[in-house]
């Protein structure tokens, strides 16, 4: 955490008034004081709010911060991030009790799709293609993993889908991420018609014009994102890719398209850069405040809960998409990342969201 007087030095060039840093800064140590005494293991994601930030464990994406997970020490974990992401550290973590801080922190991405839903578009395609395959991307329920045959990460969708021996695959939910991945594939990518809502507002005209304001930036998409926009981008990358490309790249200025937290994270990481925010604000994530994160260390809420039977199915989709995507991981193009241990946890390698 920072130390008092420190909050707004760091906050304050993101919008933060004095008043409102003075009164966060108590709300992290109590929050931390909670964790102490818990002995709590706090994961947060990448688009959390910055305050967040300074409580965490690890930071980084969903599947990262999962693996993660994995391998602390603690019997509780609080996950600072949306339902579905805290219901895959479960998945992973069956004997660890997961709390999520607010039980309005949905995703809109993830409720395009239902297991009856797809169970029955599957079938009907079987039909057709009788080697297809179901990729499931992260933003989805435990329920539809486990009637996956592979899940994916925006960090390895592509890596996933070339490493099945299907040509046949149903992609699902992301209409975007999935016509990102036909482009790098001579596989039959047949998409399911969700999309985040976040991503899909962004446009290519507005992605364009700051690229003309500011011509000397790079751009960094999220490959949620519509294709006339990732068609603009220097770079398409996951959240934690994002991280590695800022930092390894001899730019100075970036363009970063996806939901805004991430450019306050790359912000604080990296003042001596310029980000500029060609982002949205993702209403789910934003739920989650500090005080809800001091509400769910005090009074033990909201635990996060799989049924068993869907637990290990779900497990298996994920587990093989660790075992396709290990080998090639460290070949694979700027769009793999890992958490960001806080407090010197494991640093395991992944790409998620």
């Amino acid at each position: 955490m920072s130390a008092p007087g420190q909050l707004f030095d760091r906050l304050g060039p993101l919008g933060y008034t004095r008043d409102e840093c003075t009164r966060l800064q108590g709300l992290q140590e109590k929050a931390g004081e909670l964790k102490r005494k818990r002995g709590a293991v706090i994961l947060v994601h990448n688009y959390q709010r910055p305050e967040i930030f300074d409580l965490a464990d690890a930071i980084g994406d969903s599947l990262a911060l999962s693996r993660t997970a994995a391998e602390v020490k603690g019997d509780l974990i609080l996950f600072a991030g949306v339902h579905f992401m805290a219901e895959t550290a479960k998945i992973l973590n069956p004997t660890r009790r997961v709390l999520i801080p607010s039980l309005e922190a949905g995703c809109s991405l993830a409720d395009s799709v239902n297991a009856p839903a797809l169970e029955a578009r599957a079938t009907e395609l079987k039909a057709q293609y009788p080697d297809l395959a179901v990729v499931s991307y992260v933003n989805t329920s435990a329920a539809v993993k486990a009637v996956s045959d592979v899940v994916c990460t925006s960090g390895n969708a592509d890596r996933i889908v070339n490493a099945l021996p299907n040509r046949n695959i149903l992609f699902v939910p992301d209409r975007n991420l999935a016509a990102w991945v036909k482009g790098r594939t001579d596989k039959n990518i047949i998409p399911w018609e969700g999309n985040c809502y976040v991503h899909e507002e962004v446009t290519g005209p507005a992605v364009a014009a700051m690229k003309a304001r500011h011509p000397e930036a790079k751009v960094m998409v999220h490959p949620e994102c519509r294709p006339d926009v990732t068609a603009l981008a220097d770079a398409v990358l996951s959240t934690e890719g994002m991280v590695g490309y800022a930092k390894s790249s001899p730019a100075k200025a970036f363009i970063v398209v996806t939901e805004c937290g991430m450019s306050d994270r790359l912000q604080l990481e990296m003042p001596d850069r310029t980000f500029y925010r060609g982002c949205r604000l993702c209403r789910f994530m934003k739920t989650i405040t500090l005080e809800d994160v001091v509400e769910s260390l005090e009074k033990d809420r909201f635990e996060v809960t799989v049924p068993e039977e869907v637990r290990t199915r779900a497990e298996k989709a994920v587990r093989r998409m660790l075992e396709l995507s290990e080998g090639a991981a460290a070949a694979a193009a700027p769009v793999s990342g890992a958490a960001v241990p806080a407090t010197g946890l494991p640093d395991p390698a992944g790409a998620g969201r």
